[in-house]
């Protein structure tokens, strides 16, 4: 995807960011308005994929993510059941730093030195892409709490984080104060706070049109007050990540200060690579390691980062209130151990929620349909169709199937 969006930036904006960055960096991210936006899938290491999927287009890997990959295009995933079955996820570039960050000895082994498995915490989790980044880069039976604010984008979270298929996640939907009053300690808080979203002008053009310098104010009262609360919940010793997708000092720089003077969070740095061409602080005085991709520079899109850990020795966390959270229900329901597997056709008759035939042979019952041996979900066999058990609100909406790839990938 090519947009040219430069002459419609808001002009505050231009000339605070040009100050921000200085002349030649803010002539790079503008050179990248002219440029493809980046493509990137993330492989799902607890489902790998046994063949070469024609919808993953040529790729080159993400090199500060072992599991992500830059394609060559972007396909329809629509029509890929590896994509539905949780083969893999499709994430912008720089958010997966995640991993990188947690996979770091330095970072992590003070918590694991003393007991295992982690507990991590995703605040603002919606639609899931860092929880499930996170928690492939963390020791086994780490538990994750997912959650999200606002229902709609929690049911998105929750379908995301099932098929993804990881044991111990929970999805919540719930705000920071019900996570305070729980009672619950997490040794890995990741906080990607809502913000003006600067960094996304260049992916999704609509966000140019919400943007303004009161946005920006707004936007940093209410990082502080997420952060605030989200303090709370984390384990002494334990480590705070800070995100947002924007550029400006007000909800990146300043915000980290103000952690490290108002709740005593020290700074910690993370181990890069200079051809990643990341961008450190951008606030005069504050030399602090900090971690800015900027579109142009680094490939990806906006992205700021940093890693703090709380003062304290460790501490057992006290059993959590749950009545003070709410729980989303898993929507998929068990799988059965009796599996049939489809054609590339049938999958996606299935996944449109439509019955299926099965052999003559199939077992009556509850069986899982299979697309090269990933599971999908369940039907129930009744002998001359199967009933689809595939949760509606997943199911495939469009009216229209690749005739062509069906009959070419059914070979």
């Amino acid at each position: 995807m090519r947009i040219k969006r430069m002459t419609q930036l808001p002009p505050v904006f231009v000339e605070t960011t040009r100050q921000l960055m200085g002349e030649e960096r803010f002539g790079l991210y503008l050179k990248s308005f002219e440029a493809d936006v980046p493509v990137s899938i993330r492989l799902n290491p607890a489902k790998p994929i046994s063949h070469a999927s024609p919808f993953i287009p040529h790729s080159a890997p993400v090199p500060w993510c072992e599991h992500g990959f830059y394609l060559s295009s972007r396909p329809n995933f629509t029509f890929d059941p590896l994509f539905h079955a949780g083969c893999y996820y499709v994430q912008e570039a720089a958010s997966m730093f995640i991993h990188h960050i947690l996979s770091q000895q330095a970072i992590l082994s003070p918590l694991t030195a003393h007991h295992s498995p982690l507990a991590l915490l995703d605040l603002c989790a919606a639609p899931g892409g860092k929880s499930t980044c996170a928690i492939a880069a963390l020791p086994a039976g780490t538990e994750l709490w997912s959650n999200e604010p606002v229902r709609q984008r929690a049911s998105i979270l929750s379908e995301n984080i099932q098929k993804w298929g990881y044991p111990g996640c929970h999805v919540t939907n719930s705000f920071p104060r019900d996570y305070v009053r729980s009672g619950m300690l997490f040794d890995i808080i990741l906080c990607d706070v809502p913000c003006s979203g600067e960094g996304m002008f260049r992916k999704d053009p609509k966000t140019i049109g919400e943007w303004s310098p009161q946005q920006v104010e707004k936007c940093w009262r209410l990082q502080r007050e997420i952060v605030g609360n989200a303090w709370q919940c984390l384990r002494p010793s334990g480590i705070f990540i800070y995100c947002t997708c924007t550029f400006n000092i007000k909800e990146n720089e300043e915000n980290v200060r103000w952690m490290m003077e108002e709740l005593g969070a020290e700074l910690m740095p993370v181990e890069t690579h200079p051809g990643w061409n990341i961008t450190g602080s951008l606030l005069p005085g504050f030399n602090g390691p900090v971690y800015r991709f900027i579109p142009g520079i680094t490939r990806g899109e906006g992205l700021f980062m940093a890693v703090l850990r709380k003062e304290g020795s460790l501490q057992p966390s006290t059993p959590p209130t749950l009545k003070t959270l709410k729980v989303l229900k898993a929507d998929l329901p068990v799988l059965s151990s009796t599996c049939v597997e489809l054609t590339y056709g049938e999958a996606l008759h299935y996944l449109r929620g439509e019955a299926l035939t099965l052999p003559p042979d199939t077992p009556k019952g509850i069986v899982t349909v299979t697309y090269h041996g990933i599971p999908l979900g369940p039907a129930k066999n009744i002998g001359n169709r199967a009933n689809n058990l595939y949760p509606k609100p997943w199911r495939i909406k469009t009216t229209h199937l690749p005739q062509e790839e069906i009959k070419i990938l059914d070979i």
